[in-house]
């Protein structure tokens, strides 16, 4: 079991940056792979950004590739998603997820433990 607690977010103007962070508490971390995802309203979640466990693999949603990163600095429990170069179609309100061994999966349903989520609003 793992527990997931998110932090950062909020509002920012277009072109801005904004990190975000998922502390995890329960077992060994580097035990999950993680994962970002985003929910607009009247939208589906959908991947962001993914990290296996071992931090060695990352793998991008193309609508943020080059402008967001995924890391883990282990043997810190957490990991975080870097956001550059904002744009108001990134306003959603983002999860953090794990899932059990190194695969990172980009099918949010493929995650058993999820983050509170929290808010990024990008003005234009």
């Amino acid at each position: 079991q793992v527990q997931l607690v998110q932090s950062g977010g909020g509002l920012v103007q277009a072109g801005g940056s904004l990190r975000l962070s998922c502390t995890a508490s329960g077992r060994t971390f580097s035990s999950y792979a993680m994962g970002w995802f985003r929910q607009a309203p009247g939208e589906e979640r959908e991947f962001v950004a993914i990290i296996s466990g071992s931090g060695g693999f990352t793998y991008y949603a193309d609508s943020v590739k080059g402008r967001f990163t995924i890391s883990r600095p282990n043997p810190k429990n957490t990991v975080y998603l870097q956001m550059n170069s904002l744009k108001p179609e990134d306003t959603a309100v983002y999860y953090c997820a794990a899932r059990t061994g190194n695969y990172a999966s980009i099918t949010n349903s493929e995650y058993p433990y999820w983050g509170q989520g929290t808010q990024v609003t990008v003005s234009s």
